[in-house]
């Protein structure tokens, strides 16, 4: 589904330039949840943002079946970390905005928005401004909006960071049943072991200075996936603690 090829990044600034990744490389197939985590300035979110075509490469290609990514397209979705809706739409014109953009007719629009508030929990507040909502409840328009795209891969960016404990579990658990109801190819973004783990099929860890990928972990817990029950198992601590080797090690690594 998702191709990455080699992909390099450099940006030029008035210091020089400054290199940012270097020869990343992996696929992602149909149905399959990756996630990359590194340490800060790894690289991670130009990395997504390439591969949504938001920013171009260097040198290396990224392609979503077999078409290359050079600019955004309804191929690939992103849900950004910032809950970046518009606060002057109401819940369901947030979630119909890009089916308006794509011109799809207006009885298809409201049956799919529709549709995804509900999947997200969000029925009786389809009338309800971002303003009048919580944070996770913001959280889960920015993914309706994504779903109702009907994407081939969803990109997310750090969906959790800008919550609290609370509701950051409360929504990673809404997440894992949501893509089980809808299943989709996804590559996510994270600074947190823990949720790599519960939702990955694959972790691709990555170093810094440039951002590259050292290692692909896999994770082999059966699914579907219960969070304490993953957390308590030996398999996870196990895979904990490579993680974090690998992350210890990412400034270090040549």
């Amino acid at each position: 589904m998702l191709q990455v090829q080699d992909v390099c990044k450099t940006f030029d600034g008035g210091r020089g330039a400054l290199e940012v990744l270097r020869d990343i490389r992996f696929n992602v197939a149909a149905g399959e949840f990756i996630s990359i985590i590194g340490p800060s300035g790894c690289g991670k979110t130009t990395l997504l943002r390439i591969l949504h075509g938001l920013e171009p490469t260097t040198s290396g290609a990224v392609s979503v079946s077999g078409k290359r990514v050079e600019a955004p397209s309804p191929s690939s979705a992103m849900v950004f970390q910032q809950f970046n809706l518009f606060p002057w739409l109401t819940v369901a014109r947030n979630v119909a905005f890009g089916l308006e953009v794509a011109k799809l007719a207006a009885t298809q629009r409201k049956e799919r928005t529709d549709r995804f508030v509900r999947l997200v929990g969000l029925q009786g507040f389809s009338e309800h401004y971002p303003h009048e909502l919580s944070g996770g409840m913001q959280q889960r328009v920015g993914l309706a909006r994504a779903l109702a795209l009907d994407p081939d891969v969803l990109l997310l960016d750090e969906p959790f960071g800008a919550l609290d404990a609370i509701t950051r579990e409360q929504l990673q658990r809404e997440i894992a049943v949501i893509l089980a109801q809808s299943p989709k190819t996804v590559v996510f973004i994270t600074h947190n072991m823990d949720e790599a783990i519960f939702f990955s099929d694959r972790i691709l860890v990555m170093g810094t200075r440039p951002g590259r990928i050292l290692e692909e972990v896999r994770v082999d817990l059966p699914r579907p996936r219960e969070a304490d029950a993953v957390r308590a198992s030996r398999e996870f601590a196990t895979m904990r603690e490579h993680l974090w080797s690998l992350l210890s090690q990412g400034d270090k690594a040549a």
